[in-house]
């Protein structure tokens, strides 16, 4: 495994194109929130598979699905963002978040769960928070449960983060969103029961949001216990994908998110709302949810479907 390019250098995150033995490509990338340093706070997000085979129409991760990655293939990321940026023995970071969240759905590789039994004795840190973000495949009962055994053993008291894809809380329009076979609400909702023990982190509902529609709050009210879950509100990043389906985000601004009825009307029935806005300069970077290995697979510039928007050169790994 080789790192065969890393966009430029940035204050704020840096994508790296990775290729495997076989010639698989895949991409990862390194993070902080400014003004926090990367000592106080440093994110890592990282790839499971090469393309994805679900293909939602907001991401430019699906296609061209190679199959899953390795154990070490994953171990491959982590390393590689550890030496270039902490190559001490010990990661002295205050909270190290590991985001299984860039290419690929984590449910439908148990490699990822082999990295989640080895990260406490493999990375040694003062504070691991693993997030796994997932849309709950349907025949992944097995990766679930080995979740739930991993959490309770190793990742208690608050540091683990469960992330479900919802995006509408209408079936059929959640069809479009996510066209793959997945878990009813109903089904999220009792492994929520299951998952969720008294210090555990509140399981994330996440709604990339194109309309307003998409929140329903008597939907989610029925389902899902505000003890339990929270709602995470994110734009719809300007990717390729969601540009060739003219999917536009409702708002980049996170008061006028936490404006909305159906986000007030949320709040009052007690649910935590985020407004997951994050940084424009991260749609430059293409930290979000870009897809470097098909552009430059196809030998093309990875320029956003945004015009305000473009990504920086791609630089050859080792120039800055």
């Amino acid at each position: 495994m080789k790192v065969i390019a890393r966009t430029a250098a940035s204050d704020l995150a840096t994508v790296f194109i990775a290729e495997s033995s076989d010639g698989r490509r895949f991409e990862f990338v390194e993070s902080r929130q400014p003004p926090r340093p990367r000592l106080e706070k440093w994110v890592a997000i990282l790839s499971v598979s090469s393309g994805c085979p679900v293909k939602c129409p907001i991401c430019d991760a699906g296609g061209d699905y190679r199959g899953p990655l390795s154990a070490e293939e994953i171990w491959f990321q982590l390393d590689t963002l550890r030496r270039q940026f902490f190559p001490e023995p010990f990661l002295p970071v205050r909270l190290f978040k590991i985001q299984f969240a860039r290419m690929g759905e984590p449910a439908l590789n148990p490699a990822v769960c082999d990295v989640l039994a080895d990260l406490p004795s493999r990375m040694k840190a003062r504070n691991i928070t693993p997030c796994v973000s997932t849309i709950a495949p349907k025949g992944c009962d097995r990766f679930f449960a080995r979740l739930i055994e991993l959490k309770e053993r190793l990742y208690r008291d608050g540091r683990f983060q469960l992330q479900f894809s919802i995006h509408d809380m209408d079936p059929a329009r959640r069809d479009t969103w996510i066209p793959a076979a997945k878990w009813g609400f109903a089904e999220i909702a009792a492994f929520g029961e299951t998952f969720v023990r008294p210090g555990d982190r509140k399981i994330t509902l996440n709604f990339a949001l194109a309309e307003e529609r998409q929140l329903d709050p008597a939907a989610i009210g029925r389902y899902f216990d505000p003890a339990l879950f929270l709602i995470k509100i994110t734009p719809v990043n300007p990717t390729f994908r969601a540009g060739q389906n003219g999917i536009v985000g409702l708002t980049k601004d996170a008061a006028s998110i936490l404006a909305l009825p159906s986000v007030r009307s949320l709040a009052a029935e007690g649910y935590d709302i985020i407004a997951s806005i994050g940084e424009l300069e991260e749609n430059r970077i293409g930290s979000n949810c870009g897809q470097y290995v098909r552009a430059m697979e196809r030998g093309t510039s990875p320029v956003l479907s945004a015009p305000a928007y473009t990504y920086p050169l791609v630089v050859p790994a080792g120039e800055n």
